[in-house]
């Protein structure tokens, strides 16, 4: 009961905020986004709306781009190597909390999650979602050869996730990435094991769960 008061107390100040993406991350804190400034951010969505090429100069003079814009969602390419993408959930009729992932794409490509108010207060992950673990993407047989997988799995020394929010509904796609940086014998042979379709949740009465 505690858990579920002190979760009412951090988004209650989010019924006096916009529901609308766009003016939540104009709004955002620049200590929580170090690259853009406020009139970058501002930018990005008055050169979608003259239908321009969304695109600033950041903090270390490099390009950053808003690749895609709607209502509830957003997709920012912060650097080269990396991406943003916010979505506006609703957690019931009058509160939304946005949830955030951060992507690096290096050889293989990684995500990060993060859940707020729209106030910008930081909301324990643990409350909207359970990540998925290495064994939800691999295939359920009688048939493989379970000592087998478990040697092409050690091969991996990491486990890495690449996660992505649907702009046109409420749904995080999760890909097992971790075969693109290994060598090409050991990835064809931990794909062998793998499921061929990504793990997909889906937004419902407040969090993610599996659909």
């Amino acid at each position: 009961m505690k858990k579920i008061l002190l979760l009412i107390s951090l988004l209650l100040p989010s019924l006096m905020q916009s529901q609308n993406i766009k003016d939540v991350f104009i709004n955002m804190p620049d200590s929580m986004c170090l690259l853009l400034t406020k009139n970058n951010r501002a930018d990005f969505a008055d050169f979608l709306e003259s239908n321009m090429r969304a695109q600033v100069k950041n903090k270390f003079e490099n390009m950053s781009e808003m690749k895609t814009l709607t209502k509830d969602y957003l997709l920012l390419e912060t650097t080269s190597a990396s991406t943003l993408q916010m979505k506006l959930l609703p957690v019931n009729d009058s509160v939304n909390v946005i949830c955030a992932v951060e992507t690096y794409n290096g050889p293989a490509s990684d995500s990060h999650i993060s859940f707020y108010s729209t106030d910008w207060k930081d909301l324990p992950m643990s409350d909207f979602i359970t990540l998925p673990s290495v064994d939800v993407f691999l295939q359920v047989s009688d048939t493989i050869d379970i000592e087998k997988r478990n040697l092409a799995l050690k091969k991996a020394d990491m486990s890495l996730i690449k996660a992505d929010l649907s702009p046109d509904s409420q749904t995080l796609i999760f890909t097992y990435t971790t075969i693109d940086y290994l060598d090409k014998d050991s990835s064809e042979e931990l794909c062998s094991f793998l499921k061929t379709d990504p793990v997909v949740y889906e937004w419902r009465n407040g969090h993610f769960i599996t659909k």
